[in-house]
């Protein structure tokens, strides 16, 4: 059995048998359906993950995902276990595996779904397998690099996800960031960007990926921001990005030249989203994390251990703390 698999099965029966939820506030917290559920505690005691007690899986982390969920009123949270010996490159893997697998079960017929970029999301991207999901329509909500990467380029991402689910992808034909104000607006109210434009109306889920530290400038787009830009972001203490948005450590957007000549999806719309997804990990992007669920940008998160840890650090909560 899949590890993947084998987790959701032991998660239902975590919420099942420990928090004592009915199956109808399971199906409706994983996005399965109630049937399924019932089906899926059957298979939990045939496969031996419910005993005594929930086998196989460190049920510390379902805690600490329900602990995280209540405390910031995210809709779901996967957090991946980290052990101590594992690679930051074996990290990056078991966060792309379960990210796949989250995108795949979010992911329903009739769906408009807004992808970003980033290389954490990239790598999940490739990893879902293959599913004929009905009249779904894929839109990025940024615009693209300065230099095409075609592994991580927006347009990719989109035209691989519309690929496995057999759906529909629309492309953007412009960089993320423009030399001037008016050479933005003109694009953005372009004829040509408009069909794009009315796809952001009808969002019904976006997945992002979450910058974090201004000293790393090795993205795709970073590239971009002049020498001016960096030291208004530093002035203003920015703590990462996301859809290529600066923020604050409260979350607040930093408005201005740049973002004036940013093309993307406004983080404020980003929230108004009914299912907005944020994937990301590491420490260097706690602060923009913590930032990103306090203010309700993200109704969703898919991370590891340390760094959710970590988030509560900087939080000073220590309830899950050593």
């Amino acid at each position: 059995m899949r590890e993947e698999k084998k987790k959701l099965l032991a998660k239902a029966a975590y919420l099942y048998y420990v928090e004592e939820k009915t199956q109808n506030e399971i199906a409706e917290e994983l996005n399965i359906y109630r049937t399924t559920i019932s089906r899926m505690l059957k298979q939990a005691q045939k496969e031996g993950i419910v005993k005594i007690h929930i086998e196989g899986i460190d049920s510390e982390i379902f805690s600490l995902e329900q602990h995280v969920k209540q405390k910031y009123g995210l809709k779901q949270i996967e957090i991946v276990s980290v052990g101590k010996e594992e690679t930051e490159a074996e990290k990056d893997e078991q966060l792309s595996q379960t990210a796949a697998y989250f995108i795949k079960r979010n992911i329903e017929p009739n769906m408009t779904v807004g992808v970003s970029w980033g290389a954490t999301l990239g790598k999940a991207i490739s990893r879902i397998e293959n599913k004929r999901i009905g009249n779904t329509t894929i839109v990025p909500i940024v615009g693209g690099p300065s230099h095409v990467n075609s592994q991580y380029h927006v347009n990719t991402l989109v035209y691989e996800l519309a690929r496995k689910l057999n759906g529909q992808s629309i492309f953007v034909n412009a960089t993320v960031i423009q030399e001037t104000k008016k050479l933005k607006t003109g694009i953005f109210e372009s004829k040509y960007f408009g069909e794009l434009k009315e796809h952001w109306q009808r969002l019904d889920m976006a997945i992002v990926g979450i910058g974090g530290s201004l000293s790393f400038k090795k993205s795709q787009w970073r590239d971009l921001l002049t020498e001016e830009d960096y030291e208004a972001l530093r002035l203003r203490e920015a703590v990462g990005d996301c859809c290529c948005r600066f923020f604050d450590q409260d979350g607040k957007l930093l408005t201005g030249d740049l973002y004036d000549r940013t093309i993307g999806l406004d983080l404020k719309e980003l929230s108004k989203i009914p299912h907005a997804v944020g994937i990301a990990r590491g420490k260097v992007k706690a602060k923009a994390i913590l930032a990103m669920i306090k203010r309700g940008y993200i109704h969703s998160l898919v991370t590891d251990q340390e760094t959710i840890l970590e988030v509560l650090r900087l939080d000073k909560d220590s309830t899950f703390q050593v």
